[in-house]
């Protein structure tokens, strides 16, 4: 390339990457609460695309993907299961982890209950536009 080509793509460089860096589209994610404030109903956990676990949400806007933010949850009176960021759960023994601590969490979710989408917003991260 001569070296009136090299300045031109450099002018060029220099002149669009900041137009294009500010006439950027605006992210789409909303919060869980500003969702549900809209009407959207939330479904079933599942696995997004990524592995991780979440939720659906679905709205006169289409559906939203929320990740889960919980890392810990409750099964039964013996068994708690630690959630993996790969959307894996891991069996934990609840007595040795409560011995671990000092004592019961009160603040653990029940898994039914996030199986089943019954989930409060400190338990939900990011919600994203779900695709075709």
């Amino acid at each position: 390339m001569s070296f009136r080509m090299k300045a031109v793509c450099r002018l060029l460089t220099g002149v669009l990457a900041p137009i294009l860096t500010f006439h950027a589209a605006p992210a789409s994610a909303e919060s869980y609460q500003a969702l549900l404030k809209k009407g959207y109903t939330v479904g079933k956990m599942s696995q997004g695309k990524s592995g991780s676990l979440g939720w659906v949400l679905t709205g006169q806007d289409g559906k939203q993907f929320c990740k889960a933010k919980v890392s810990l949850a409750v099964v039964d009176k013996k068994t708690l299961v630690s959630i993996l960021g790969s959307g894996r759960m891991v069996k934990v023994d609840r007595a040795a982890f409560e011995a671990g601590i000092g004592g019961p969490d009160p603040s653990l979710p029940l898994v039914s209950d996030l199986k089943a989408g019954r989930v409060g917003p400190q338990r939900v991260g990011a919600c994203t536009p779900l695709r075709g």
